[in-house]
């Protein structure tokens, strides 16, 4: 392996995407992605594609283009807003039924994540992460 990075970033991407590669491993059983499954997940209620944006920690225009698919599946479901410029986002009942189906091979890659890591060492790493997002999110909005 090479010597360890400095750079955040790299230790944080790299990191990521074998994790993806384990949840997507898992997750292709139910034909989806970790990334549309997230999206899934926190369409469950309708909300704005601003609102779906920033819970996802994209910017629209990523998430627009991610948007489609789902929506061309019939697993996604995009009408306008109370304000006509504005776009809810909401999961289907089709899209319900495929994210019931996925759930326990989510858990199944979490599970597997955990014991490879450690419960403990997942937790920390959790919190750590989401203490990282919020400064971030805090500075963006500086």
């Amino acid at each position: 392996m090479d010597a360890l990075s400095p750079c955040t970033c790299f230790q944080l991407r790299r990191a990521s995407r074998r994790t993806s590669q384990v949840y997507d491993h898992h997750l292709a059983a139910a034909d989806l992605s970790l990334n549309a499954y997230s999206i899934l997940r926190r369409a469950r209620e309708p909300r704005p594609l601003g609102t779906l944006a920033d819970a996802l920690g994209m910017d629209r225009t990523t998430l627009t283009r991610n948007l489609k698919p789902l929506i061309a599946a019939g697993l996604l479901s995009s009408q306008p807003g109370e304000d006509p410029r504005q776009r809810q986002v909401h999961i289907t009942a089709k899209g319900k039924r495929r994210l019931q189906k996925a759930q326990p091979l989510w858990q199944q890659a979490q599970d597997e994540i955990e014991a490879l890591f450690g419960s403990a060492h997942v937790a920390a790493l959790n919190q750590q992460l989401e203490a990282l997002s919020v400064a971030l999110e805090a500075e963006s909005h500086a």
